[in-house]
């Protein structure tokens, strides 16, 4: 069998800008696809994404030329398999228990939704990413992860400097260096907030780690907690936007939304829409094919959940929002045993309370000149503006 075909014109400013387009094309032409800017076999249909991720004995998510490692200054659960995975995803996963998630972590996301919408100005236009997405994501994951303190503008800066070298997939020096230096800050708070949780333990995810009977290892603690940083800031805020966006420019369907209380279904197209993460990368264990061509043993696949996302085999008008269509076999949560796992807080805070509860507050919400929302981003994805008057 040979080779998938070599793509040379695609480029990582291309796939940044809009990788849509070039999805759509890869999945009608060629879904099994090695792009040489990204070194890496692109796959585009559902069925593909789906069952690499979900098959680990056969594709390991030890990628060995992800930039990763150097953004996050450690091997990170993100990419082990096996035990080694799971005994680090374990060590955090009693923090997001459903009893947790029911008494401490939504009424103490409900009380700070309230508090940032108080502050919105009414009746003039403002940016909602920097004035409620970014801050609200960034207050509740603070309290999340056990680093209070954390003010949300270090919060979020920490978060994009680790999204950005963890993406920076060209190996440029800027992002790496901007990495190296919230590092230092975030191992300073850390280290800060351990003594104190040690003696005054609560839920928290640095807390119940801390504090475990058989504790792993404390560079591992510090990893786990830089791997949410970076995720838990980006997705719930990039969701809430793109989910804003889709419903304030298909009227028809937010007035649906709000008569059958359907906001769940609003927030799973969002996410199915424009998925946060877009894109994961496996290692070939063995000599494997897909789609009759050749994938060699430790080739290094990337899967496109944003492609999945609409892909035509499974979704009608992928492109389009629709509130009212059925997202259930969305992959922006992923599968197998790196799914997302703050899965459950973020339909729950987002999904569950923050968006009935900006309508409530603002029923004739406007979006401000659709045009100029700006959406970027090739391994996270969102809009980096949501201009909006409050009415």
């Amino acid at each position: 069998m040979p080779l998938a075909p070599l793509d040379e014109a695609i480029t990582i400013a291309d796939l940044t800008r809009d990788p849509y387009p070039i999805y759509a094309r890869l999945r009608s032409q060629s879904p099994v696809l090695r792009v040489k800017s990204l070194g890496r076999t692109l796959l585009t249909k559902a069925a593909d994404t789906r069952a690499v991720k979900g098959n680990p004995a056969l594709f390991s998510t030890n990628d060995p030329n992800t930039p990763m490692e150097k953004a996050f200054e450690a091997h990170t659960l993100m990419r082990k398999d096996g035990d080694a995975h799971l005994r680090e995803r374990m060590a955090m996963v009693p923090t997001f228990s459903a009893r947790n998630i029911k008494t401490i972590w939504v009424p103490s996301y409900e009380r700070h939704a309230s508090d940032y919408l108080d502050r919105l100005p009414r009746d003039e236009v403002i940016d909602l990413f920097p004035m409620l997405a970014g801050p609200l994501a960034a207050r509740i994951l603070a309290e999340i992860l056990g680093m209070p303190d954390a003010s949300d503008a270090d919060m979020q800066h920490w978060s994009q400097a680790l999204i950005d070298g963890a993406g920076n997939f060209g190996w440029a020096d800027e992002p790496f260096e901007r990495v190296a230096a919230a590092n230092i800050e975030m191992n300073a708070e850390i280290a800060r907030m351990v003594d104190r949780l040690k003696a005054d333990p609560d839920q928290s995810a640095l807390s119940v780690m801390v504090n475990a009977d058989d504790p792993i290892e404390m560079s591992q603690i510090i990893s786990n907690i830089k791997i949410a940083i970076g995720g838990g800031i980006n997705e719930p805020r990039d969701a809430l936007l793109t989910i804003l966006y889709g419903l304030l420019t298909n009227p028809d369907q937010l007035e649906e939304v709000k008569s059958k209380g359907a906001w769940s279904d609003a927030f799973e197209e969002g996410v199915r829409w424009v998925a946060p993460i877009q894109v994961s990368s496996r290692v070939a264990l063995e000599d494997t094919e897909i789609r009759g061509f050749t994938i060699p043993k430790g080739d290094v696949v990337m899967t496109s959940q944003a492609s999945a996302n609409h892909d035509e085999d499974v979704f009608e008008d992928g492109h389009l929002y629709n509130a009212l269509r059925n997202a259930s076999a969305h992959q922006s949560f992923g599968n197998g045993p790196h799914h997302c796992m703050g899965i459950h807080i973020s339909r729950h805070t987002v999904g569950k309370v923050l968006l009935p509860m900006l309508f409530e507050r603002f029923p004739n919400m406007e979006l401000v000149d659709p045009a100029s929302v700006v959406w970027s981003g090739f391994g996270f994805r969102g809009p980096l503006n949501l201009p909006v008057r409050l009415n």
